[in-house]
Formats: structure tokens, C-alpha cells, sequence
């Protein structure tokens, strides 16, 4: 049998591979911003305050917001120079932050102490739950007097008080923080050998770090209500004793200028404890700080 013609063969496809695409430059990638720039919040920020400011000397002046109740703004800024110009706010100033701080620091360190402790002792944190709970609900205002009875109307009782706020607020996020640590990461520092101590300093803390420094934020400015409370209710001195003075004269603007001058303080403290939060949480994403 004949074999079919056959016509002139196609050429072959090269073989040869095809040049490699040029390698991307090596580089970090790219942090995309999902929220809105900070300038501009900033600049929103300032623009509420001017419009509420303006808004309350305005209703002060044509008489919608009545002064004796409200004071003005204007008013406020004078007694504020005054108090700095002539030197008698300072004292004040320094005995509250003083409550303030001793009782951030004895709320916080117990908090933290405590809230580890009933994170890992899961026996002991179920049998101590409920009077947790209680003592949780207790009415802080209602301890306040019973503080000035036991340690006297001295910086303690306002510490004491101030430390039942901030106890709770710093063991709650203390243990949940805990809590939520990934098993798996436990585990496997377990497999490598490492102990309770060394568990804690490596790989609990830094992950319950995040909550730890939330609870931070809140427990500020109740160290500060908590002396302030306490000042108010029984104290020689202090920016709680200050206010109570203004408002046993009628003095409204003694009041709303102690307030503000508390405000601020607060702002001032926590722009502090967010830039320490910062430095210590720079190995965490932006997302998990809670920073853009």
C-alpha cells in the first residue's frame, strides 16, 4: 500500500524558554490606610471644640444660656489665669495627681497581679467568681465615707477609693487578656521547655499587652474621679476640696474651671500613656494596636 504524500513539514516551535520577567525590588510592602488621616482628624477635633466653645460664649452673652448656671467661657479662661498667675491651684493640683497616681498604681499593679493569677488557676478563678461579682457591684460612692472613717480625711482614704476603681477595670482586661492568648502558642512554648515564668514574660504579657494598656486608658480618669470624690466628700485640699468651695459659694465658675483644668489633665496623662503604648506595642500590626 502506497504511503500518503505528505506536504512540506510546519517549522517547529522554538523551544527555547521565554525570557524570566525582571525580578519586583525587594521592599517592605505597602501599609494600606483604611481609616482618615490624622491631620484631618485632628483638624475635625479642634473644629468641634471651637464650635462648642464659641456656641456657649455665644448663648452666655445674648443671654439663651444663662450665666449664673453656666458661666461663660471667658469667665472660666480668667479664673483659670488667676488660679495660675497667683500660684493657688499648684498645691491642689499635686495632691489630687498625687491620690491619683498612687492609686493608679496600687489598682493597677493588684489588678494585674490578681488578674494572671485567676487566668492560669482556672480552679481558683471559678470558686472566687462570685464574689468577684459582688464585690464588683458594690456601689463605689457608698465606700467613700467608710474610707474617711477608717484612714481619716488624709491621702489615704482618697487612694483607697480610687484604687476600688481602677482594681476592677485593670483585672477584667487583665483576665480576659489572658484568656485569649492562642493555645497553640502556648502549647508549643510549653514544647520547648519553657516555664511558668518564663511563659508569662515571653508570651502572655505581650499578648494580653493590647488589653492591658486599654484598661490603662479607662483607669486614668477614674484614679482621678476616684481623689477627686474622695476630696469633695471630706479634704483640706485638692481639686475635688477646690470645686466643693465653689459650690458651697454658688461659684459656678469655680466649678467649670476646675473641671476644666481636671480635663485636661486627663488628656495630657493619656497622650502620655499612648505614646508609651506605642513604643511597647511596635512589634504588633497597626490593626491589633487599634491604630491607623
Amino acid at each position: 500500500m502506497s504511503a500518503l504524500p505528505t506536504g512540506p513539514r510546519a517549522p517547529e516551535l522554538s523551544k527555547t524558554p521565554a525570557d524570566p520577567a525582571p525580578p519586583r525590588p525587594a521592599g517592605p510592602p505597602r501599609r494600606r490606610r483604611t481609616g482618615p488621616s490624622r491631620p484631618a482628624v485632628l483638624a475635625a477635633q479642634l473644629g468641634l471644640a471651637v464650635v462648642l466653645v464659641a456656641g456657649w460664649e455665644l448663648g452666655a452673652r445674648t443671654g439663651v444660656v444663662d450665666p449664673f448656671f453656666f458661666s461663660s467661657p471667658a469667665a472660666v479662661a480668667g479664673r483659670i489665669g488667676k488660679w495660675l498667675g497667683g500660684g493657688e491651684i499648684y498645691g491642689h493640683l499635686l495632691t489630687t495627681l498625687s491620690e491619683a497616681a498612687l492609686a493608679l498604681v496600687i489598682g493597677g499593679v493588684l489588678g494585674l497581679g490578681i488578674g494572671f493569677l485567676l487566668a492560669r488557676a482556672r480552679t481558683l478563678a471559678a470558686v472566687l467568681d462570685p464574689y468577684i461579682k459582688v464585690l464588683n457591684a458594690l456601689p463605689r460612692v457608698v465606700l467613700a465615707p467608710i474610707f474617711l472613717l477608717w484612714f481619716g480625711l488624709g491621702i489615704w482614704s482618697k487612694v483607697a477609693f480610687g484604687v476600688t476603681l481602677v482594681f476592677f477595670i485593670v483585672f477584667f482586661n487583665t483576665y480576659q487578656g489572658v484568656r485569649e492568648v492562642d493555645r497553640v502558642l502556648v502549647d508549643n512554648a510549653r514544647m520547648l521547655g519553657a516555664k511558668e515564668s518564663q511563659l508569662i514574660r515571653h508570651v502572655l504579657l505581650p499578648s494580653a499587652m493590647s488589653w492591658i494598656f486599654s484598661s490603662l486608658h479607662t483607669s486614668v480618669g477614674f484614679a482621678i474621679v476616684g481623689a477627686v470624690v474622695g476630696e469633695y466628700l471630706g479634704a483640706s485640699e485638692g481639686m475635688g476640696y477646690l470645686i466643693a468651695q465653689a459650690e458651697g459659694t454658688f461659684d459656678t465658675t469655680g466649678v467649670f474651671a476646675g473641671m476644666v483644668v481636671l480635663s485636661a489633665v486627663v488628656v495630657v496623662i493619656d497622650l502620655l500613656v499612648n505614646r508609651v503604648e506605642r513604643r511597647l506595642l511596635r512589634w504588633q500590626p497597626a490593626r491589633e494596636r487599634g491604630h491607623a
